[in-house]
């Protein structure tokens, strides 16, 4: 493979810039323009050198150059990591040199993509590095980190080749089709195993609405009556005028979406309209949108009046927090219940004047409970396509061995069960698909 260049740091000017060369020839590319105490070919594995990038009698900068060799770095191949000053100007002209020395310009995501190709990380810890980069809260670091750990990577592998085993054993059966009474494969075995590997699927694919949800933000929907204070709770939670806020009935006629976050966990907030029966077509379709927030969310927010309750049944997939609002304005002697069979009190708050530390503790309390249900968790949409597609074909392994279907149709369902569980690490899969994914990385990662 040629030898590449990118700027890793952030577009724009700062204190310093980090130009990354990879490539067999890294080392001799950046020493041609490089001149300090230490020739870089000469240089130690892991070694920072300072020293001046020059080109005949001009000087472009003062730098300190990191040297890795191959297959100890991050691509696996030998590496250069030039930090200078962070000067637009210097930036450009110093990739300008470099491209001029015999450098290619690195495309979105080539230095990753090159670190998988040599076998220094498979496909999901790949992508894990892209989502690290983006990541915006500690929840969605942490999940990242541990992907790029190989947290799926591991548990898929180790599935893998056990089934790979039996695969391998059930088409030697095949070999030897004219002595029916020779079986390698132990039947109760491979059964053991597939339900085994069916759970642990089932598993995954359960942990990805918790997955994508930290990735995305934990959706709450803010849902209840009009002037429940919706509008107010979600303005206040986010310390900005968010939402229109009115006295009149009907003011929200659409979703409001904007995300916060809290001891380290995004949370998605989604304002809705107030549900009531109205003949007003615009306010309906409004409520039928508050309607699918609520049954999307992972959380809903059940906000009440305090000063005048009017308790709502809520269709959802999630978990309701039922919370009073205006606790500040009602009587003193009322004493407010429950309107479900929840054993849990109600909350009390107020929107209007920020108290809600009950509110807020009570959230991060039920997402840091989702995020405990699973030690591995799906993130990506196309982990979970591809763990649903070998799902489906280890049922039909389980249902083949309930039946006694032949070995040739069972290792059919058990070679599609493994082009499954290959295509979420990388193992199995194509250029296309690897254009695709490392199109969407940043220019110098």
């Amino acid at each position: 493979m040629s030898t590449v260049a990118a700027i890793s740091t952030p577009y724009g000017s700062g204190g310093i810039a980090v130009i990354r060369v990879s490539g067999e020839q890294a080392i001799p590319v950046v020493d041609s323009l490089f001149c300090g105490r230490v020739s870089l070919r000469d240089a130690l594995p892991n070694t920072v050198h300072f020293g001046r990038i020059q080109r005949k009698n001009e000087l472009l900068d003062e730098v300190l150059c990191s040297v890795f060799r191959a297959p100890h770095s991050f691509t696996g191949e030998d590496t250069v990591e030039i930090a200078c000053h962070g000067s637009l100007y210097i930036q450009q002209e110093m990739l300008h040199w470099l491209i001029d020395a015999g450098c290619k310009a690195a495309e979105p995501g080539e230095f990753t993509r090159r670190a998988f190709l040599n076998g220094r990380m498979d496909l999901t810890q790949a992508e894990a590095v892209a989502d690290l980069i983006a990541a915006q809260s500690k929840a969605e670091k942490d999940l990242a980190l541990s992907q790029l750990r190989g947290s799926v990577s591991s548990e898929l592998a180790s599935l893998r080749e056990r089934l790979l085993h039996f695969t391998s054993l059930v088409e030697l059966e095949l070999d030897f089709a004219d002595h029916e009474e020779l079986e390698f494969a132990d039947r109760s075995e491979l059964t053991d195993l597939a339900c085994e590997i069916e759970r642990k699927l089932s598993s995954l694919l359960a942990s990805f609405r918790t997955g994508n949800a930290i990735r995305h933000g934990i959706p709450v929907a803010i849902v209840g009556a009009p002037n429940a204070g919706k509008s107010t709770l979600l303005n206040t939670l986010l310390g900005e005028q968010r939402a229109i806020v009115s006295d009149i009935q009907g003011t929200t006629r659409d979703t409001v979406e904007d995300t916060l976050v809290m001891e380290g966990i995004l949370f998605r907030l989604i304002d809705t309209a107030g549900l009531r029966d109205t003949d007003d077509t615009l306010e309906n379709m409004g409520i039928e949108r508050s309607r699918k927030a609520a049954l999307d969310a992972q959380i809903v927010i059940h906000l009440l009046d305090a000063t005048n309750p009017k308790p709502l049944t809520i269709e959802t997939n999630g978990t309701v927090m039922e919370v009073y609002n205006k606790c500040d304005l009602k009587s003193p002697n009322s004493n407010l219940q429950s309107s479900t069979s929840n054993l849990q009190p109600p909350l009390c708050i107020s929107a209007k004047s920020g108290e809600m530390e009950s509110l807020k503790r009570e959230l991060v309390r039920l997402a840091q409970d989702s995020m405990q249900t699973s030690a591995v968790m799906l993130s990506n949409a196309r982990h979970y396509e591809a763990v649903f597609c070998a799902h489906e074909a280890i049922v039909r392994v389980q249902e083949g061995l309930t039946t006694d279907l032949s070995g040739e149709l069972l290792s059919l369902d058990l070679q599609d069960c493994l082009s499954a569980l290959g295509e979420v690490t990388g193992q199995i899969t194509n250029q296309d698909v690897l254009s695709n994914i490392f199109s969407k990385f940043c220019i110098g990662k």
